[in-house]
């Protein structure tokens, strides 16, 4: 599939690991120009040398996202090797599941941190190049606790609303600069991560609720990344785009519904999706 992006420099933040990985190889194979962002050393140096062999080039970049410093260090570190920023995922983000009544401080600064901070931080980093070009693409990956609600992960779903409000008020500020601001919000997507931090029934609970009949896969997200990040997208901007296999407009009516699900989360002690 040609997204018309040979050539371009893309930032992808988490880009060593889940979506944010699958992001990255997906532009390796559409020929942009990767700068890529994780907290992890040794993964960063893995993907790098995976993604130099299909020819295109490749900056990896440690860093934390909820830290200015770090962030402004890493677009300088950007714009020194490629020059210009034509689009920018933000993919990095993180969650800690606890009932809301004993939910820590601790824990809900963290993910406020990363998953609204970070995403704006690296926003407003490689945005101001985009303004001043007059034309970029940025894409923030929100989620489907975004748009409802979800037991056990309150911080996480008031984050991923804030992604969304964030991506919405950007998209109207940076419109008038040729910079499109989008969001794609998943549902549960099949990760090494995701996979461990769930029991096995709760995939199939999933796959039952899901009319498409079966869990996301990490490409499903980054297909509709680079599709926002393509031409084609041009006029889409402020758009939050669930990816879900029509789960969301569904209200999980299969089988019993959400009552069946949150029954047998709370009875395996499991405050998570």
């Amino acid at each position: 599939m040609d997204y018309g992006l040979a050539g371009r420099t893309v930032v992808v933040t988490g880009g060593a690991s889940g979506i944010g990985l699958a992001t990255v190889r997906r532009l390796a194979v559409a020929g942009a120009d990767i700068a890529l962002m994780d907290l992890s050393e040794d993964r960063i140096a893995e993907v790098v040398a995976e993604v130099e062999k299909t020819g295109v080039k490749v900056l990896g970049i440690p860093a934390d996202v909820a830290d200015p410093d770090a962030v402004a260090a890493a677009a300088e570190r950007t714009l020194d090797r490629f020059g210009d920023v034509h689009g920018l995922v933000a993919c990095a983000g993180t969650s800690f599941a606890a009932p809301a009544e004993t939910y820590s401080v601790e824990d809900w600064n963290r993910v406020m941190d990363v998953n609204v901070l970070g995403a704006f931080l690296c926003c407003q980093a490689f945005g101001r190049g985009m303004i001043a070009r007059g034309s970029g693409s940025i894409v923030v990956i929100g989620s489907l606790d975004g748009m409802g609600a979800h037991a056990g992960r309150i911080a996480y779903s008031t984050s991923k609303y804030a992604v969304h409000g964030m991506v919405k008020n950007l998209a109207l500020e940076w419109g008038r600069h040729g910079v499109r601001v989008n969001a794609v919000a998943p549902t549960i997507v099949d990760t090494p991560l995701v996979r461990r931090g769930l029991p096995d029934y709760f995939f199939d609970v999933v796959t039952d609720r899901t009319p498409m009949g079966r869990i996301g896969e990490v490409d499903d997200i980054a297909h509709a990344c680079l599709g926002f990040l393509s031409d084609a997208a041009a006029y889409q901007s402020g758009v939050i785009l669930p990816v879900d296999g029509a789960l969301s407009v569904g209200y999980f009516n299969r089988h019993g519904g959400a009552d069946l699900q949150s029954k047998r989360l709370l009875e395996a002690g499991v405050y998570t999706a």
